[in-house]
């Protein structure tokens, strides 16, 4: 099927995104590290953003790249050479589900490493959105799919909690960003324990490797490495490591203990796929955790 696709009300008219261009850029951010605030709606499958209000606007959305966003880079670079990069695409729009239990924890799958984007790193279930496709529809399709996990629209609620600006490869060291893409999250509360939803959980051995739980004390760590704003005494409340569960070679899963220390891990600045928690996965953890909060 079709994508969705991203469009910006620039000076009250709608126009698309090119692969090039910083979509916070367009949209005014500055130089700071953001959040900023984005105006948006869902139109027959496209997702539209202004900086300002406008008709139909449904929500009003935090929006944030990363620090070392590619893109900016490239906009710094003398010449700002962007030779290397697609001319014929632009930005796809994905649904990311931060899938909440009934005790408070929230759902992280690792990809396995065979994926040609973000291979072996830990983020929420979620995918492309597709034409016409309501933003719940395809976060829960994306979670059955990965988790095999079908949750009745009648017992769940949700809240749209931000959009993230991703590029892979992350960061301009790298090489050449080959995707961009625009990441909504969505928090997905559910009625079941954590005991109940795992024990349904069958995960999908071509996309995911591994799944854990994150609880509000892990999550805050998590979420405050990426920026710095951690502190020693935050850490030394942290458990040595984390009960998760991986996928065997025979189908079956497994006990996995994970140091907490793969969880802290930042994006490094040269081209190695380290086991790391994506960095929009931790803005996506701040924001549920601000909701937690509310």
């Amino acid at each position: 099927m079709a994508a969705a696709r991203l469009l910006l009300r620039l000076a009250g008219r709608l126009e698309s995104v090119t692969f090039t261009q910083s979509v916070c850029g367009l949209l005014g951010a500055g130089q700071g590290p953001g959040p900023w605030h984005t105006h948006c709606s869902l139109e027959r499958g496209q997702l539209v953003l202004s900086s300002h209000s406008f008709p139909g606007a449904s929500e009003r959305l935090p929006i944030q790249r990363p620090p070392f966003c590619p893109f900016v880079a490239l906009d710094q670079k003398p010449g700002g050479s962007r030779t290397e990069l697609p001319t014929d695409r632009g930005v796809d729009v994905a649904v990311a589900v931060i899938l909440q239990s009934s005790d408070q924890t929230v759902l992280l799958t690792r990809r396995t490493c065979t994926l040609r984007i973000s291979p072996n790193v830990w983020v929420p279930p979620g995918g492309h959105m597709e034409l016409e496709e309501e933003v719940l529809e395809c976060g829960l399709r994306e979670l059955q799919e990965e988790c095999g996990l079908q949750l009745p629209l009648a017992q769940v609620s949700c809240v749209l909690l931000g959009l993230w600006e991703s590029a892979y490869p992350p960061r301009l060291s790298w090489g050449f960003p080959k995707y961009h893409h625009l990441i909504l999250y969505v928090l997905v509360i559910s009625r079941e324990s954590q005991q109940q939803l795992q024990a349904r959980i069958q995960i999908n051995p071509n996309e995911v490797s591994a799944f854990m739980w994150l609880g509000p004390d892990v999550a805050t760590a998590v979420a405050a490495t990426e920026d710095g704003t951690e502190t020693p005494r935050l850490l030394q409340t942290l458990p040595s490591s984390l009960c998760a569960t991986e996928l065997k070679d025979d189908g079956g899963t497994q006990p996995l203990v994970l140091p907490m220390s793969t969880l802290l891990r930042t994006t490094p600045t040269s081209a190695e796929d380290k086991e790391r928690v994506s960095a929009g996965t931790k803005f996506a953890l701040r924001l549920w955790l601000q909701h937690l909060g509310s």
